[in-house]
């Protein structure tokens, strides 16, 4: 299974951190945000890897280069300035990403999610889900049984961690649009699985959950060298 990296939104929340540094790149304990999901994704069997790129792009390429030095190879689907949304992005990728199930995950996230467990979901889309934070306190998704449900309430939150079947995609174009009313639609028709992670999860959106992340990562580290 290929797996996708979506590195290409602006990151304009992060401030002046991001003037003239994609999001991707801001460091975390001397390592970019996006090399902790490449080297999560390797050590999890994914070492097929496809990142899009648009805002400062040029910079992300020449960090990860082909990605041979961090055990993985990686393809990379260019947009135009401004981006394509989470939807347009992945409907862009699509010829790289190939025919059969792929993984996608947002590059600002920070989570011990194991995604060795993840395979392809029988119906067009698998959604890992986490108990709403702070800044997302009415959630995304309803979960029942195992089965994305349209309800009003309750929501988790989407975790940006998700498997697709290229049939989700069908009859999109690779102009800007969401990925939510996609998903939307396809869980209207049962086709939408899901899962509640209750582990360690954090969306690096702004400058203070930057902060929190890396207190997870000097805990982490500090765990490692007890054992």
């Amino acid at each position: 299974m290929r797996a996708m990296i979506l590195a290409a939104g602006r990151g304009e929340r992060m401030g002046h951190l991001t003037r003239h540094l994609p999001k991707p790149l801001i460091t975390i304990a001397g390592k970019a945000l996006i090399v902790y999901q490449i080297e999560r994704l390797r050590d999890a069997g994914f070492t097929d890897l496809v990142i899009n790129l648009a805002y400062r792009g040029d910079q992300i390429k020449e960090h990860l280069d082909d990605g041979s030095k961090f055990g993985v190879g990686i393809d990379y689907s260019f947009e135009p300035d401004g981006a394509l949304d989470t939807g347009g992005g992945i409907a862009a990728a699509q010829t790289l990403l190939g025919p059969d199930p792929f993984l996608v995950v947002n590059c600002d996230i920070w989570t011990s999610f194991d995604y060795a467990a993840l395979s392809a979901p029988t119906g067009e889309a698998h959604l890992v889900l986490v108990p709403n934070p702070s800044h997302n306190p009415d959630g995304d998704f309803c979960l029942s049984a195992g089965k994305i449900v349209i309800r009003s309430q309750p929501k988790l939150t989407f975790a940006g961690i998700g498997v697709y079947r290229p049939e989700l995609f069908a009859g999109t174009h690779p102009t800007r649009f969401a990925l939510a009313p996609l998903l939307v639609a396809a869980a209207s028709r049962g086709a939408v699985s899901g899962e509640l992670f209750t582990g360690q999860w954090l969306d690096v959106g702004t400058p203070e959950r930057l902060n929190n992340a890396k207190d997870l990562v000097a805990t982490h580290h500090m765990a490692d060298k007890s054992v």
